[in-house]
């Protein structure tokens, strides 16, 4: 098939959109299909690089491009909307049989225009939930809430499909749009790799004690992934376990605040922060960590918690969307309830201790996560949207 994915949000810049466009492109260029990814063109100077997913590289059709002041992070780079680009142009003569469209916005418009010039279905998967991000709207959060939310009914409307990366994402849109085609297809992994990945020693690095018991955190240091949460939720933990220690991969804007409160005395020592690592170098530095932690409720999936099952860690999240498609409150993990709020980082503290505490039962669940982590392979969840191209192209 002649396959065409748009997306906003691309490498070099590292998200979980943007492994996950790489993943399934090149999953789907290993398996023999004509891929083109039309994508913002990176700065000057940076090439695009591999994130460790399998495959060969895909085309690229590329879109000029700007770095939001202020708004996006670094590296983050926004397209402009025009469609006579020249890599618009090469996407209308690619004459894709598919259109794959990962944001709604600018490229999803754009993939919209040459899914009906080209006759091909338009495939849309929901990434992101904009509604928790709309804090960065300050004062106009309700107004730019509500047009986002009338725009993404409209948007769904002319899809052939809706992929969603979890099933409480599906329930979600299916609410909302009842005629809607909702699949669910989460991210896939390189689970073969995550396992045979050599694991960062993390006390070594931290300079911490041998018998430091590390509870690992990764992700992009924002507040809608509720990082402070998960610092208050050690500091209470270590109260009892003296011997807990945190390790915080990712950057962020609200990296400078977490460290001042690090730095307190009942942190102090215990927290590393390693800041924006490759995303190799991140997942190994969390393989060396006992166990793994994550406060975000703001996932449409979660995708470093099928990293860290893979890799073989106990994860310790609280419930929020996709958490339960991955972690087996009781098999490999520990889910924690959101509500009540006021009492939500104090479980999220006795989680956290009580698995420190008990060896035996993180080893049993460490077997199980690394045991039954086939169940995350990017080559199944490439072969699922594959089979749905050829479902909506019927």
């Amino acid at each position: 098939m002649r396959l065409l994915l748009t997306t906003e949000s691309y490498l070099p810049y590292l998200s979980g959109v943007t492994v996950s466009v790489d993943a399934l492109a090149r999953g789907l260029t290993g398996r023999g299909h004509d891929v083109l990814v039309l994508a913002p063109r990176p700065a000057r100077g940076v090439a695009v690089e591999a994130v460790g997913s399998p495959g060969p590289a895909p085309r690229h059709a590329w879109l000029p491009s700007y770095q939001l002041p202020r708004v996006a992070p670094p590296g983050y780079r926004m397209p402009w909307p025009v469609p006579w680009a020249a890599g618009v142009r090469a996407a209308r003569a690619f004459r894709p049989q598919v259109v794959h469209a990962h944001s709604p916005f600018v490229t999803g418009l754009l993939a919209r225009g040459i899914a009906r010039s080209s006759g091909a279905p338009l495939v849309f998967t929901h990434h992101t939930r904009f509604a928790d991000y709309r804090h960065y709207a300050g004062r106009l959060a309700g107004p730019v809430a509500a047009v986002t939310d009338a725009y993404l009914a409209s948007f769904w409307a002319g899809c052939a499909a809706i992929i969603a990366p979890s099933a409480d994402l599906a329930a979600e849109i299916r609410a909302r749009r009842p005629d809607a085609r909702v699949v669910v297809i989460p991210t896939g992994i390189d689970v073969d790799a995550i396992r045979d990945l050599g694991a960062t020693d993390a006390r070594r690095a931290a300079g911490w004690d041998a018998g430091a018991v590390v509870v690992a955190t990764l992700g992009r240091l924002a507040r809608e992934k509720s990082p402070l949460e998960l610092l208050e939720a050690v500091a209470l933990a270590a109260a009892d376990v003296p011997a807990l220690r945190l390790l915080v991969v990712g950057g962020g804007p609200e990296e400078p605040s977490l460290r001042d409160r690090a730095a307190r005395p009942d942190l102090a020592g215990r927290v590393r922060l390693t800041g924006q690592l490759p995303r190799t170098q991140a997942i190994a530095a969390v393989a060396g960590a006992d166990l793994f932690a994550f406060a975000s409720r703001t996932e449409t999936q979660g995708l470093v918690l099928a990293e860290a099952l893979a890799a073989g860690l106990p994860v310790i999240a609280v419930e929020g969307p996709g958490v339960r498609d991955s972690v087996r409150d009781g098999v490999d993990g520990t889910v924690v309830a959101v509500e009540p709020s006021g009492t939500r980082v104090r479980r999220l503290a006795d989680a956290v201790a009580d698995l420190a505490v008990d060896g035996d039962r993180r080893a049993t669940m460490a077997a199980r996560a690394r045991d039954d982590a086939d169940r995350f392979s990017v080559e199944r969840r490439v072969a699922e949207t594959e089979e749905l191209y050829r479902s909506v192209m019927a």
